[in-house]
């Protein structure tokens, strides 16, 4: 066992003892789920009896007492008999069923607990022997490899089913008969709701993952309006991203403008095309309006064309989810608004979005697996917070997005499919670079939008809480996502294309899900989430995600569940942020501050010719009359940065340092790490993603550890003969630096087939080529003026 479970286990015994039963709690249920020490996870169930019954969580703590009672060793079965005797006696009148324990009993015959006594037990009379406090929130799950029982939910039995990789369970009692999927290829191994009790699991099923089920709110209040500031932020933001799209458009239209004309300059016997030489702002001006104007229509047209899409009828989705109907009546008669229509997507992986410019012309678009993968009330707060997008500003110009990048997607693909089958190596490799150029554009106007997609994401999440009074709901909706997206990832041996094109107007990003969605089963979401809401720096590594931090979204779901006086889904509370070192993260935005810092010193030293200039000393004016200087010295600080920076980024490394795939649940969940931490990893699993030339940057490298999915970062020398992606679909050993951010990588160092034949990663190499090549273009843009 590692120190850090030792350390574990030591630190919830002393919260214990201390009578801090939140903390012994956390501490304790994630010890007795994961350890692999069977000694000292029968001392952490142990723990955990005391730590629930003293916090007036009698159900969960007889569930535990249960489960020991079938322990082989006879101590262990012996105190476990008589506290669940004393907790029946005290409490006749509790229901045991509520909740599933978590744990099973073990089996090893070696097991010797006398230090469970020792150290717990002799510091109580009986577990019950303290009166409660007051009842703080229970945990909301256990790890799923222990898991054995079932969840109900108080409030709504059609609710009561486990998430699984495969299957979704229901109780007899609750199994209702749904349309067949014939969209979806047969086979899939994602969650599916079973249309009769009779329908047997899918193969290769990851262990159940259980949720608590927490209520939802029976009367609820409005919440507060936001101030007039924020309430116009959003708009704002929205007509920013449009100005930001259009512009990064034309700078496009104008490079290639000019190109054409400077090849045909360049070639004889031919002469420019003058209509090149004309600015193409007015004409993309009209354009974008024309587009936007007509992008419902266009967007039903390309979805229909590249991804299937069906209507769907409100009487389907009825049998899906009746909530989700009466939601959409709900929301829109009020508001005369005539209700949405409906579309669905033949895709496995859970999708839903909504487009158009007006109420009259929206559209919410389903997947297939959202409705099947999800429970009523679930689909239902998922809608609500669809509904909260139409006729919002935001709203259509994502749908101008859309428009326009979807055709962008397709021809990178449609290139690279060429590329690959072209026979002529020259001639296919010129046609995947020109695709994955075309992927780069791509990913240029993706950015454009990538502030507005995180900030919506907070409004959509508001509105879908406050439309159903059901935070909890939502709450579940975006983790059985998660899990259901990375099990389809799994599946599919790469990111579909479906996901990747959509992926700024899902409720979750696909690569949030990677991780999230994959480890959810070794741990529990509580402690995978303690970094998104603890690290004081969280906020600063999502510059370049599509969505915000998953774990502040559901914390502030779980405030409001609070705000309504129900229990939360996930026990997200506020604490005090932990102490990172400030120089730690100072050196991880090291090429940052160069750049702010080059910027001030060129001004200092066009101040200082100023004033030499005056004083009649030198006249040298003339030289940097321009600012154009500046940007010399801001690339000089941008390169000092970087070279501060990388021996700490690319630590060296060493056998005695190294850590592997056993090590990755406590890397994962560690809430203070940073990506400059440079971990050194050696993980061995499949390597999964897109194959041939639409894979020439690396864009889809995933490792599967297990079930552990993790994006793995690489590039490449020019020509070299053996890539990454050569060995997609076999067993490889990577060694590199695990990073953790708003989303954990590996960026490699090697990666080492089975075969024998290695792939080298240069990172530290391109690194240093861009720090020598950032500072000889600075210093000829200074020397120069």
């Amino acid at each position: 066992m590692s120190s850090h479970s030792k350390s574990s286990l030591k630190a919830g015994l002393a919260a214990l003892k201390n009578e801090d039963y939140r903390t012994a709690k956390i501490i304790l249920e994630d010890v007795a789920a994961r350890d692999s020490d069977i000694k000292k996870s029968l001392q952490a169930q142990v723990g955990l009896v005391i730590a629930y019954s003293r916090s007036d969580e009698i159900e969960m703590a007889i569930a535990v007492c249960e489960s020991l009672v079938k322990s082989n060793n006879s101590q262990v079965q012996e105190w476990a008999e008589n506290s669940l005797k004393q907790l029946r006696k005290k409490y006749p009148n509790r229901n045991t069923e509520i909740y599933s324990t978590g744990f099973v009993a073990f089996e090893s015959p070696e097991d010797d607990i006398e230090q469970v006594e020792e150290e717990l037990i002799s510091s109580s009379s009986s577990p019950t022997a303290l009166p409660a406090p007051p009842p703080p929130a229970p945990p909301t799950f256990l790890n799923s490899e222990a898991i054995n029982g079932s969840n109900n939910s108080s409030h709504n039995s059609s609710n009561n089913f486990s998430v699984n990789a495969s299957t979704v369970r229901e109780t007899p009692s609750q199994t209702k008969q749904k349309p067949p999927s014939d969209e979806i290829a047969p086979g899939s191994q994602v969650n599916t709701k079973l249309n009769n009790q009779n329908n047997q699991s899918n193969q290769n099923q990851l262990p159940n993952i259980h949720f608590r089920f927490a209520g939802r709110a029976k009367v609820w209040q409005p919440l507060p309006k936001p101030k007039f500031i924020k309430s116009i932020r959003l708009p704002l933001l929205g007509i920013g991203t449009g100005i930001a799209l259009f512009w990064m458009v034309r700078a496009f239209v104008q490079f290639v403008m000019d190109l054409i004309n400077d090849i045909l300059v360049w070639l004889p016997f031919l002469e420019p095309i003058q209509f090149l030489y004309s600015d193409p702002t007015n004409m993309l001006l009209g354009l974008f309006l024309i587009v936007l104007a007509v992008s419902p229509w266009l967007l039903d047209w390309l979805l229909c064309k590249f991804y299937g899409q069906k209507q769907l009828e409100r009487e389907t989705l009825n049998i899906y989810s009746r909530e989700s109907v009466r939601v959409l009546q709900r929301y829109c008669q009020p508001r005369g608004w005539n209700l949405p229509k409906l579309g669905i997507l033949p895709v496995a992986t859970p999708l839903i979005f909504t487009i158009g410019h007006l109420p009259r012309t929206a559209r919410i678009v389903f997947s297939q697996g959202l409705l099947e993968q999800l429970a009523d009330d679930e689909i239902a707060a998922i809608v609500a917070s669809q509904l909260g997008q139409i006729g919002r500003i935001d709203c259509a110009v994502m749908s101008l997005y859309l428009s326009l990048t979807i055709p962008i997607y397709k021809l990178y693909q449609l290139i690279s499919r060429q590329s690959d089958d072209i026979s002529n190596p020259i001639m296919g490799t010129l046609l995947g670079v020109i695709g994955n150029g075309i992927y780069l554009i791509w990913c240029l106007l993706t950015g454009t939008a990538l502030w507005l997609s995180r900030s919506r994401a907070y409004l959509n999440d508001k509105i879908g809480a406050e439309v159903t009074g059901n935070p909890n709901a939502l709450t579940r909706a975006l983790l059985k996502i998660a899990i259901a997206t990375a099990a389809n990832i799994a599946k599919k041996k790469q990111i579909p294309w479906q996901l990747e094109s959509l992926n700024l107007l899902i409720p979750i990003g696909y690569q949030q899900s990677l991780s999230l969605g994959s480890i959810a089963q070794n741990t529990t979401f509580e402690s995978l989430l303690m970094w998104d809401y603890l690290n004081p720096y969280g906020q600063w590594f999502v510059v370049n995600n599509s969505h915000p931090l998953i774990g502040m979204r559901l914390q502030r779901l779980s405030k409001l569940a609070r705000y309504w006086h129900i229990q939360p889904e996930l026990y997200l509370e506020s604490q005090q942020p932990l102490k990172v070192k400030r120089q730690s993260f100072l050196l991880q935005i090291a090429p940052y501050l160069g750049i702010l810092a080059g910027a001030a010193s060129g001004f200092l030293f066009w101040l200082t010719w100023q004033i030499l200039f005056a004083v009649h000393f030198i006249n040298l004016t003339w030289i940097y009359d321009d600012w154009q200087f500046v940007t010399g010295f801001m690339l000089i600080g941008f390169s000092i940065g970087i070279l501060i920076r990388m021996n700490a980024l690319f630590a060296n490394i060493e056998a005695k340092n190294i850590q592997n795939s056993e090590s990755l649940p406590e890397l994962l969940t560690n809430p203070a790490s940073l990506p400059i931490d440079s971990t050194p990893i050696e993980l061995s699993g499949q390597l999964l993603g897109r194959r041939g030339s639409s894979n020439y940057l690396g864009q889809d490298l995933i490792l599967q550890v297990g079930n552990t999915l993790m994006k793995l970062h690489h590039v490449s020398w020019l020509g070299q003969s053996v890539n990454a992606q050569d060995f997609i679909g076999r067993k490889v050993s990577v060694t590199g630096w695990l990073r953790r951010g708003a989303t954990p990588w590996v960026d490699i160092q090697t990666l080492k087939a089975q075969s024998g034949k290695v792939v080298n990663s240069p990172h530290p190499i391109w690194s240093t080529i861009l720090t020598v090549a950032a500072f000889a273009w600075g210093s000829y843009i200074v020397l120069t003026g």
